[in-house]
């Protein structure tokens, strides 16, 4: 089955574990729930080995579907939450393992939160890529996983269709970026403002992306401009124009704008059109004059100067080539 990602399907089945903590499993789930509500399409499925299980906190959950009735297909999403662990050298149940695998093999993506990590990894998922999870585990995982790329410091990583996060409420990051990419930001956007997320984390590689970084505020007039910006990147928009959509004058949405973000909205519409940029440029075969346009730069030239100068690098270093095929 191909690395590249297959057209999401909405489904997310949920795969509830033994002991799981409550939090890794409901934040994700809040934010998919969330994104369903505003129109995202998605569909929650929760999946286990028993109907009935407790959670790490005590809470008896149940009606949950059994492993053995619930088919994979390709572009759905697996989510495995965090158990907590006992220290046995038998982590999860075979069923599970087995169960995983299939589900990827089948085209499925599949992430984890926290703990659940293991559940891939004891799938042979990990092997050969770059993955996190909690930072007290990551020794034990280099040890138990050795041809995983164990990373730390890092909130969650993408490789192909395994994603991973680090403890317990990175998940809600995870979550978030998921429907980023299968969604588009502006719905991720509103799921942030819906849920009433802190979006500035910071970290390394990890960090949450310009469409979702300066939305932790409640100014609804800045919120419409952002979402106008990031919908029209190939826009030449005016300070007039802008302020028409907060309903204020241009000198007043500045003053918000700068109040709300710490950025102008051109400073702001900058580091949207870079991210849209580098992303085209790193997983899209488009010309450099192709995603200049797309991305509202003048023409190449302007492009290759602005990457370069905010990367470090120029645009032909961040073509990247795709991974092979599992």
């Amino acid at each position: 089955m191909s690395e590249e990602t297959n057209a999401c399907t909405g489904r997310v089945l949920v795969l509830v574990l033994p002991e799981v903590n409550l939090l890794d499993l409901a934040g994700p789930v809040q934010v998919f729930d969330a994104a369903a509500y505003l129109g995202g399409g998605y569909r929650l499925e929760y999946v286990a080995e028993t109907e009935v299980l407790r959670s790490a906190q005590g809470l008896r959950l149940a009606g949950l579907a059994p492993l053995s009735t619930s088919r994979v297909a390709a572009g759905d999403l697996v989510l495995v939450p965090g158990p907590r662990l006992t220290g046995s050298d038998r982590l999860v149940a075979r069923t599970v393992v087995r169960w995983t695998r299939e589900a990827y093999d089948a085209g499925a993506r599949v992430a984890s939160v926290c703990t659940g990590a293991v559940v891939l990894g004891e799938a042979g998922l990990l092997d050969g890529r770059a993955c996190t999870t909690h930072w007290s585990l990551t020794s034990a995982m280099r040890d138990r996983y050795p041809r995983a790329r164990v990373r730390e410091a890092a909130l969650y990583v993408h490789d192909g269709r395994i994603s991973t996060s680090a403890g317990i409420s990175s998940g809600i990051d995870l979550a978030l970026s998921l429907v980023e990419r299968e969604r588009g930001p502006q719905l991720a956007a509103k799921v942030a403002r819906e849920l009433v997320l802190y979006l500035r984390r910071e970290g390394n590689a990890a960090q949450i992306s310009p469409f979702l970084r300066h939305r932790d505020h409640v100014q609804p007039a800045v919120h419409r401009v952002q979402d106008h910006l990031a919908q029209h990147l190939d826009t030449s928009l005016t300070l007039r124009e802008l302020a028409a959509i907060a309903g204020l004058s241009p000198r007043g949405l500045t003053r918000a704008f700068t109040a709300a973000t710490g950025l102008t909205p051109f400073a702001y519409q900058r580091q949207l059109r870079l991210e849209r940029a580098r992303t085209l440029l790193s997983g899209t075969d488009l010309t450099v004059e192709a995603i200049a346009l797309r991305c509202g730069f003048g023409d190449a030239r302007q492009l290759r100067r602005m990457v370069t100068d905010a990367f470090g690098v120029p645009p032909s270093l961040l073509r990247v080539p795709l991974r092979p095929n599992a």
